[in-house]
Order: C-alpha cells, then structure tokens, then sequence
C-alpha cells in the first residue's frame, strides 16, 4: 500500500461542528475550545461562519471569534454569500471558505438556489477575493450522495471542480455530506481529482453516519489525499441532510494515522483535553472511540 509520510488535518469542529448545536454555547467557551485545538498542534482551521444569525444562531458570534480567535496559521471563515464575504473583508480575515452543493435538490433546500444558479452568483465574488490576496476554500457539498436525489454520479462534481479551479482556488474540500459513501467510490473520485487537479490542494472531508468514516480516510489515502477536514470530538450533521451524523472524528483519525506512522504534528492527548473543554456545553454526549477509552481510563485512574 502507498501512503504520505505526512497528512494535514485541517479541524473543523468550531464552526462545521458546533453550528448544528441545539445549545447556544458562550463565546468565551468557543474561544477556549478553539485555543486549546490551536495548543493541539493545528495551523488550520475553520473558526466561523458569517451566515445570517436567523438561520445558525449560533454562529451569531461571529465577529467576536475572529477578532479574539484568530491566530497563526490559517483561520477559515465561511461566508455563504456576498454580505458574508463583504464582513469578512470588513474583520480583516485573510481565509475564507465558499460552499455549493453537487445536488440542485440539496442546495435548493440549503441556499433556495440551483447548482448553476449559486455558481453563477459565486464566481464573481471569488474573483473579488482573489484580487484581495485571500487564500479562497471551496466546499462542495453532496458529492457522493445526496439525501434527496440519491447517488451523485462523478462528472457534475468533476464540472463543479473545474469551475472552482478556473477560478483560482486554493483549495478543495469534497465532502462526503450524509456519510453514504463506501471507500471504492471515494477511492475513484480523489484519484481522478488528484489527477486532474495537480497544482490545486484537494481536501477529504467525511461524515461517520455508516461507520465508514475511517475507511474512507484510507481509501482517499491511497488515492494521493494527504488533507483531512476532521471534527474534534465528531462534532457535526447539517440541518439540510436528515440522518447525517458529525463528522469523522479528528482523535479517531489521529490516532490510525500515529499508528500507520503518518506523522500530523498534532498531539492527540491535547485534542482529546479540547473535547473535553467543549463537552459540558453540547446537547449530547461525545461518542468517538479514542475519546470514549480515554474517559474511560481518566476514570478507572480516580477509583
């Protein structure tokens, strides 16, 4: 089997994965959370979105993350539109992310718009942001299946794909949105991404609602990936696909990648310390599995 001598782990619990919060978290325990993954070892992550507060509350805090949250490295803001990038812009962020779905059903449901429709609307603005010097992340959601529609066929992601890279992305982030896909599809599309994209960084982002979370980081592994979007703790789903669970793990990955000898520069005690930071305000128990043993160990310790 071929694999990197190195992967990155680009962490998207603050914002993939506390947005879908029944709970509305304080922003002094967001900051902490996300300091402590920067302690981690992280110099990538996505910290915030600015979407409209009526449609995420939680994400209402916002402007407050990115003044005190911000860091070395590389900070990612979501901004789902114009009014979205322009405060961006307005806070100084110098990393920003852009999303579509490959589904027309899926971004209808998200953004009341067609596929056609948001791309026609978006690439303008990333020329916006290209002139402005930022480093731009496309997301493209429902790449494999869709909630609604069923099975993606690759060539519309492909399009999607080469849209963005025309455009002059930085990066790539394809998303396994409701966690459908087994490791032969995603094995087939990255490598054909991989191939196509070559000066383009192209990033895996999956969901774990069959348990194949895991198996499809190996998979894309083997087809030349070397960038995860992971949540700490699991952390995730998306109000607009029913039945989609968080996403991979960030401490389950580590912990395959530290022991297949894949070195990240992370420390998986401290992501584990993290999660625990940001427990108590969530609406339901953290389940992965490194997280799960080591409470389990924290407490046969105490007896």
């Amino acid at each position: 089997m071929n694999f990197p001598e190195r992967a990155h782990l680009i962490e998207v619990g603050p914002r993939d994965g506390l947005q879908n919060e029944k709970n509305l978290i304080p922003t002094e325990n967001k900051l902490q959370f996300i300091n402590a993954l920067k302690e981690a070892g992280f110099n990538e992550m996505e910290i915030t979105s600015f979407v409209s507060p009526k449609w995420v509350p939680q994400m209402a805090d916002a402007e407050e993350i990115v003044r005190f949250g911000s860091a070395a490295g590389r900070s990612i803001v979501l901004t789902p539109n114009e009014k979205g990038l322009q405060k961006a812009l307005d806070n100084d962020c110098r990393a920003v992310a852009f999303f579509v779905g490959a589904s027309n059903t899926f971004n209808q449901k998200n953004i009341n718009r067609t596929t056609e429709e948001s791309m026609n609307s978006l690439l303008p603005l990333l020329a916006k942001t290209k002139d402005r010097g930022l480093f731009i992340r496309a997301c493209i959601s429902t790449s494999f299946y869709c909630p609604y529609e069923g099975k993606i066929e690759e060539e519309p992601v492909l399009e999607i794909c080469r849209q963005f890279a025309d455009a002059g992305v930085d990066d790539l982030s394809v998303a396994d949105t409701i966690g459908m896909a087994h490791p032969q599809e995603v094995y087939s599309l990255f490598s054909r991404l991989k191939q196509e994209f070559p000066e383009t960084l192209i990033t895996a982002h999956f969901h774990d609602t069959r348990g194949l979370g895991l198996a499809n980081v190996l998979a894309a592994l083997q087809a030349g990936v070397d960038r995860f979007d992971t949540s700490a703790g699991g952390l995730g789903g998306c109000p607009f696909a029913p039945g989609a669970s968080g996403n991979v793990a960030t401490e389950d990955v580590l912990y395959m990648l530290q022991e297949m000898k894949i070195e990240t520069g992370i420390s998986l005690e401290k992501v584990l310390k993290a999660v625990n930071s940001i427990e108590p305000f969530l609406n339901k128990a953290i389940s992965s599995k490194q997280y799960t043993l080591w409470k389990a160990q924290l407490a046969e310790k105490a007896q």
